[in-house]
């Protein structure tokens, strides 16, 4: 039985990227974001609103659950540090992080735009995935969606790294006009991520029945 369903997701994935073969490559993009351009102190917004798996954190992460005991007070915090320092993404990402689980969504958007706009690798790739669902608020575009993840992989986020690749083979942005990356960017990616998932088994199991569909490719 478990033999019939993987038989059966790779028959609907290969379905989906058998046309990939004849677009041509999209040109890799150079990473853009520098952190070393913006303060890695911590702040009180980065102790109470840091992702646990935002790579670019600069303290220990806390869970949606954790902020919600006081969103008044963290939302006080981030906005207090982005007036000391306003150009800083991680902290326009992580205020965007607070209000859009306040179910303030709206007010998160410029917030959002600020993280997009410095590539911060979280931001693109939570960001993406927001357009991808229309959640927070966010207005759903599933080909902006595709552009920030693709984005958020080019600039090293493992989760950009594996979703790109599997969005991508699902058929989720084949209605999105332009050139598709070709075969050697997908298993870039996927290279990257593997060698960022180290060890982990689930992580390493599905990394590499993606590549093995991408090499399926013509």
């Amino acid at each position: 039985m478990l033999n019939v369903a993987i038989r059966a997701f790779r028959s609907v994935l290969l379905a989906a990227v058998l046309p990939l073969a004849a677009v041509p490559a999209v040109a890799a993009e150079t990473l853009r974001y520098d952190a070393a351009r913006y303060s890695q102190v911590p702040t009180a917004c980065d102790l109470l609103a840091a992702h646990p798996d935002d790579p670019g954190r600069v303290a220990p992460g806390r869970t949606q659950k954790q902020i919600a005991e006081d969103f008044p007070g963290t939302i006080a915090a981030c906005r207090s540090a982005l007036e000391r320092d306003p150009d800083n993404p991680r902290l326009h990402y992580q205020l965007a992080r607070v209000l859009g689980y306040s179910g303030q969504g709206k007010l998160a958007m410029p917030h959002r735009a600020r993280a997009i706009e410095a590539r911060y690798p979280q931001g693109l790739f939570v960001n993406g995935f927001l357009y991808l669902s229309g959640q927070n608020e966010n207005p759903k575009d599933v080909c902006r969606a595709a552009e920030l993840i693709r984005a958020s992989a080019i600039e090293g986020r493992l989760a950009g790294q594996v979703g790109y690749p599997y969005y991508l083979l699902k058929g989720t942005f084949a209605d999105c006009p332009g050139p598709q990356p070709d075969k050697a960017e997908l298993l870039g990616y996927l290279d990257a991520a593997q060698r960022q998932a180290g060890g982990d088994y689930y992580q390493s199991l599905l990394i590499d029945l993606l590549r093995t569909e991408v090499n399926g490719l013509r």
